[in-house]
């Protein structure tokens, strides 16, 4: 992402979020009210190309895929009972602002321009930053993460969750081995949620089809994806960081991930999810 703009990447995520409340029937697999109010006048833009095109493998798959990886990685952090979630490249989540009362401090890490952007809409939108919320500013290509969440306040003798959610692709290995390696310090017992993309010889034919579309997209974005691994190369990078695999899961086989997206279900595997904890 240049250094400048804010993610647009951001944007098609939050607008999968709200569009699956509008096209895709209930039984919802994940609840985001707050991210159609977030994309303040792109809203109608935005949602009206699902309303009309949703069945489109690029726009189901976008909502299967987000919605999917939002509910595991929420769910993994309430029955954690962890008090602190660091948002690893948070774009427009909204979890912060959902949530119920302040029992868990929250850290949203990610691009200084991505972050003057959101906090911008989230004051059209009248939406309040909770005071359990610290926006944390860093470009993972340069900066220490450690650093810059220790000058934020994150108590690293206490375990946390961690979600790092549509970010890894976009990094070059060294981001993604530093990243990795700065959870590694965590207190024992915090858990990293981590989205990664799988190579193009993993990839199935319905896969290979959306990234034609996504992987073509984001680089006309100017956000090209620049790392893949498979399932067992995640495994073996996060153990010469010190980090433990607790569970490989398909996206598409997150719970309730039956949640039907326009008039048939999309099952996409694309993307992988794997929870890790410092050994």
């Amino acid at each position: 992402m240049h250094s400048e703009k804010h993610s647009q990447t951001a944007m098609m995520a939050a607008a999968a979020r709200a569009a699956h409340l509008v096209v895709d029937e209930p039984p919802h697999l994940f609840e985001d009210r707050l991210a159609a109010p977030l994309l303040g006048e792109r809203a109608g833009e935005l949602l009206g190309y699902h309303r009309l095109h949703g069945d489109h493998l690029i726009l189901s798959g976008t909502r299967a895929q987000v919605t999917a990886r939002s509910r595991y990685a929420e769910d993994r952090l309430r029955a954690s009972g962890h008090t602190q979630y660091v948002s690893l490249g948070a774009g427009l989540d909204t979890y912060a602002y959902r949530a119920p009362g302040g029992r868990v401090r929250v850290f949203e890490v990610d691009h200084p321009a991505t972050q003057e952007w959101k906090k911008s809409l989230l004051a059209e939108a009248a939406i309040a930053i909770p005071e359990f919320l610290t926006f944390v500013g860093i470009d993972f290509e340069k900066a220490d993460l450690n650093e810059r969440l220790a000058a934020e306040g994150f108590d690293f003798g206490r375990p946390a969750c961690v979600s790092w959610l549509g970010v890894s692709m976009y990094l070059t290995a060294e981001a993604v081995s530093a990243t990795l390696a700065a959870f590694a310090a965590f207190a024992p017992g915090s858990e990293l949620v981590m989205e990664y993309a799988l190579p193009e010889e993993a990839r199935d034919g319905t896969a290979a089809e959306m990234a034609g579309y996504a992987l073509a997209a984001a680089a006309e974005r100017g956000e090209p994806w620049l790392s893949f691994h498979t399932p067992e190369q995640i495994t073996a990078l996060l153990a010469r960081h010190g980090l433990r695999v607790v569970e490989h899961m398909r996206e598409p086989d997150v719970p309730a991930v039956a949640a039907r997206t326009a008039s048939r279900p999309v099952s996409v595997d694309l993307c992988r999810l794997v929870t890790a904890t410092p050994a």
